[in-house]
């Protein structure tokens, strides 16, 4: 069994010891710490705080929401309980409430025995480092002050789903008449989740035809529900069958988003952001961000329509911090995360959905065809396994020296770019196991495990 403590939230395996996997007591100790939070950092507030909570399908969804909700009120702290909710929905739903915070009960792409707390802050955005640090302090400590019945919290019920899809309607760049006069049939992979709930909705208001595949919000996943192509075969089985123009995949908690072509091949999860991007700027040029780990081709795309792309540490926070210093208009990450500042400061599946399909309209083009259109790139992922991670940081170091005269990035572990070959390389360590990540990204596969293999026998003869 597992557990997580990180800035971004805690992630554990349902079942098992206290402290070593997610149980009712952890889940109590970290909701009464992030409520101790809220509750120090507003002492000056007469009227009680308020905190938004929403939840995926997966199946611990309803017992750990009645734990989070019930300690919440404990602690003084007015609940809205959001219900089935996507996490850019109760994102939006901090925002509309006039909340104090938020929390969402999802374990994203993990399988079913995950779940996890993703705490917000007043913003609906994720919490940065130093509240990440503090929340993890007063857990530590474990002391929690608790109200007397006559100053519990309350209990009320809302759904923002139809407040967010408004919101992603009237986006200026979302092309809705061109998109009803496309008249697009869509297969979409909802992986039983609430995908399934919101995304149908969204996509008849557009006017677009659904094939449901793995649509009911069960929490019995169907397969992996990563975003994968080797998870996606029903998905590709349902384009090519039902002749749509697009497949549709989004995780359990509809921020991450994967798109099939009508053909049924995989458009490459790495190439949401880019093309979404390269639409948005087509219409608004200006900075972009993406993590060290992201595809090369957003920044091609974004130089082509002569704006300037940056690079963030990996980590929904780090790229949206990093945006907000750039001013970016759009950014994201290449596991299918597209982040529209403009409409608010968190991956959405829904926006990414509705801005591709403006394009595909306005394009008029098919999927496989509009993806031909984009640099074209190939991203190999691998590890190095070390039997002591004190070797890490002295490996990351040797790496840099190895490779000085190329352009080298050290904000989150070593990224080489070989600017010339249009390559590069990303060793980072992982936070749970004593592991060195290793992507690259070249112009063909090949090239991009050539670079791998020319870091991994750098370091295997360190070791």
């Amino acid at each position: 069994m597992t557990l997580i403590k990180s800035i971004s939230g805690i992630r554990g395996t349902v079942g098992g010891s206290v402290g070593d996997s997610l149980t009712p007591l952890d889940v109590v100790k970290f909701t009464s710490a992030y409520a101790k939070m809220l509750i120090d950092a507003n002492s000056d507030k007469k009227d009680k705080l308020k905190v938004v909570v929403g939840r995926d399908a997966r199946l611990s969804g309803a017992m750990v929401d009645s734990i989070v909700c019930g300690t919440l009120c404990a602690c003084g702290i007015d609940v809205v309980n959001a219900g089935l909710a996507s996490t850019p929905t109760v994102e939006m739903a901090v925002v509309f409430e006039g909340a104090d915070g938020g929390i969402i009960l999802t374990a994203s792409h993990n399988p079913k025995q995950w779940n996890a707390l993703k705490l917000l802050n007043s913003q609906g955005e994720f919490l940065n480092a130093a509240q990440g640090a503090r929340l993890l302090e007063i857990a530590a400590a474990e002391d929690f002050p608790y109200c007397d019945v006559d100053n519990l919290g309350s209990v009320s019920y809302k759904d923002f789903t139809d407040s967010h899809i408004e919101a992603v309607l009237n986006h200026p760049l979302v092309e809705k008449e061109a998109i009803a006069a496309a008249h697009f049939k869509v297969a979409l992979d909802a992986v039983n989740s609430v995908g399934g709930i919101v995304m149908p909705r969204l996509l008849e208001r557009l006017g677009v035809e659904v094939v449901k595949v793995h649509c009911e919000p069960t929490g019995r996943f169907a397969h992996n529900p990563e975003p994968l192509p080797s998870h996606l075969v029903d998905l590709s089985d349902a384009v090519v069958s039902n002749k749509a123009d697009l497949g549709i995949s989004v995780d359990p908690d509809v921020d991450r988003l994967a798109l099939v072509s009508e053909d049924g091949s995989f458009f490459g999860e790495e190439y949401t952001l880019v093309s979404v991007a390269d639409y948005f700027l087509s219409k608004r040029p200006g900075p972009t961000v993406s993590n060290l780990s992201s595809s090369r081709a957003l920044r091609d795309v974004t130089e082509a329509h002569g704006s300037t792309y940056s690079a963030a540490a990996v980590g929904e926070v780090n790229v949206t911090t990093k945006m907000k210093e750039t001013g970016a208009v759009i950014g994201g990450e290449g596991n299918g995360g597209v982040i529209v500042p403009d409409l608010h400061y968190g991956r959405d599946a829904l926006i990414g959905v509705a801005l591709f399909l403006s394009s595909l309209a306005l394009k008029r083009v098919r999927v496989s065809e509009l993806r031909k259109t984009l640099p074209e790139y190939v991203i190999s992922k691998n590890r190095i396994e070390l039997s002591d991670s004190a070797l890490i940081d002295k490996i990351l170091e040797h790496v840099k020296k190895e490779f000085a005269n190329e352009r080298i990035t050290d904000i989150d572990g070593v990224k080489i770019d070989f600017d010339a070959d249009k390559m590069w390389v990303h060793l980072r360590k992982s936070n749970t196991e004593p592991i060195i990540r290793v992507y690259s990204e070249a112009c063909t596969e090949d090239e991009a495990r050539e670079i791998a293999d020319k870091v991994i026998s750098i370091v295997n003869v360190l070791i």
